[in-house]
């Protein structure tokens, strides 16, 4: 049964690794074209001065990014999955097994939650700034796409 439990543990904690982590995306690219003949050196202002602009209305995130800065989610999905652990462990015997089987995985699951909000954070940090440069250079004549 305890051979079984590790198979177990070990099938999941692969499905909670993740290979390649999707949705994650570059800062959003516009593309600005004068509407009413300004100059090159005037576009170029206009941009640097909507840039600048945008960084005030939309900051960039200010998440911690780094190596210890998911320790929360990884706490609480091992304290979560040592719970759930211990139980399965239990009835195969060896609770205490089960328990550290699965405080591992809900590690794993606990990390990958929390880097996932965190990139879902800035992705949402870059849209709201792309929109505010956008709506800067409306303003001030371009079109933007």
């Amino acid at each position: 049964m305890t051979n079984r439990l590790a198979r177990i543990a070990a099938g999941l904690a692969i499905l909670a690794c993740p290979v390649a982590v999707f949705g994650q995306r570059a800062a959003p690219r516009v593309f600005v074209s004068p509407n009413r003949g300004q100059t090159k050196a005037q576009q170029n202002n206009d941009t640097t001065a909507c840039q600048q602009w945008a960084t005030q209305q939309a900051p960039p995130s200010q998440a911690p990014t780094g190596p210890g800065t998911h320790g929360r989610g990884v706490v609480g999905g091992a304290a979560r999955g040592a719970a759930v652990g211990a139980a399965g462990g239990a009835i195969g015997g060896d609770a205490g097994k089960g328990a550290a089987i699965g405080a591992v995985v809900g590690g794993a699951v606990g990390r990958h939650r929390s880097k996932q909000q965190q990139q879902a954070a800035q992705a949402q940090g870059q849209d709201d700034w792309a929109r505010a440069f956008a709506a800067c250079m409306d303003s001030r004549g371009y079109s933007v796409k």
